[in-house]
């Protein structure tokens, strides 16, 4: 039997690069002092931190699109359900700290709420919380792929769909009435289980776990990818009516690589809240959905680094053209998609030549 290794040396390479610049950089943050020319500021932290769960996003889209053949253009609903599941706790520890002193959040004030929704209960507990980070993308996703993959919707149609799904939340958390900060969304965070947000010792933990985060799922993926699981979906992706015919139930392969992806997404939202300071709807716009999937295409999906990679150098450069060249940015993006679909199939990482 042939081995499997989880990496290439390549790929370790890249792997220990990772987590090494990733845990260097929060110790720098908060024991080199300002003015030190190793010093990490916190505005660099918060970039990369950001980016980083940008990162474990075109990871999960990798999983689905990349070994399974389903593109999804609705991942960026379920990255901010997990970050507004997280958020409702971070505005309950605000307290009383907030403009209008309320034990309520200042939008629900100004609404004139008396009282919390029902679905608000128990988000003051950080277990909770947490709880419901997975658990809420995570049936959102069932739910609509257990209809949607019994349905044999796929292809565009599938991909048509779930962009719908995420326009139409976006649409309802726009209202004021949902309780969930309308256009504002959530922000002005103060302390997340009794910490500073904004304190460097805090952000520096944040940032450690987002790095482990990624880290963790990468391993995890590479793992699971080169199971059984992975190969059957390999091949539901490359024939799926040979896979069938064969006596693989495609069903509970695909819901499962689905729901677990928009998991992976929820996870990455609750990380990204506190360390950005902000969630609102506009996270679930289908353009951030569609930014996801060109992450992943530049980076080289079906490899799960390349998308990483890709979540990197798109954000990296975004994050430079926005400030330098805005009116450019958005032709860079269209132009770099361009060339990753019609030059490099296999992405950044084909163009490397590697396989990680």
């Amino acid at each position: 039997m042939t081995e499997r290794r989880l990496f290439s040396p390549f790929g370790w390479t890249l792997f220990v690069i990772i987590v090494a610049l990733g845990l260097a950089m929060p110790l720098l943050h908060v024991f080199a002092p300002e003015g030190h020319p190793l010093h990490v500021s916190a505005y660099t932290l918060t970039l990369v931190g950001k980016i980083l769960c940008y990162a474990a996003v075109a990871l999960a889209m990798d999983l689905v699109w990349g070994y399974a053949g389903i593109l999804s253009l609705g991942h960026g609903l379920f990255f901010a359900l997990g970050g507004y599941a997280f958020g409702m706790y971070l505005m309950r520890q605000i307290g009383r700290d907030g403009q209008y002193q309320s034990d309520l959040p200042d939008f629900m004030v100004f609404l004139d709420w008396k009282d919390y929704p029902w679905y608000w209960a128990g988000t003051d507990h950080f277990l909770w919380a947490l709880v419901l980070v997975i658990a809420v993308p995570g049936i959102v996703a069932f739910v609509f792929g257990w209809f949607a993959f019994r349905s044999r919707i796929k292809g565009v149609y599938f991909s048509i769909i779930t962009q719908a799904l995420t326009f139409a939340a976006m649409l309802l958390f726009f209202r004021n009435d949902t309780g969930f900060g309308g256009n504002n969304g959530f922000t002005d965070f103060k302390r997340i289980l009794g910490f500073p947000v904004a304190a460097p010792e805090t952000r520096a933990v944040l940032f450690a776990l987002t790095v482990a985060y990624v880290a963790g799922i990468l391993v995890f993926c590479r793992w699971l990818m080169q199971s059984k699981f992975g190969r059957v979906l390999a091949a539901i992706r490359d024939a799926e009516s040979r896979t069938m015919f064969v006596g693989y139930d495609p069903l509970p392969y695909k819901l499962g690589v689905w729901t677990l992806s928009a998991v992976l997404c929820g996870i990455a939202g609750a990380l990204y809240v506190p360390q950005v300071g902000i969630i609102n709807p506009s996270e679930m716009s289908p353009a951030n959905s569609i930014e996801i999937a060109i992450w992943t295409a530049i980076g080289g999906r079906g490899t799960l680094i390349g998308p990483l990679l890709g979540a990197g150098i798109v954000n990296g450069a975004k994050s430079w053209f926005t400030v330098s060249f805005p009116d450019l940015w958005l032709y860079v993006l269209g132009a770099m998609f361009v060339i990753a679909t019609l030059f490099l199939p296999r992405g950044v990482m084909g163009l490397l030549g590697r396989k990680a």
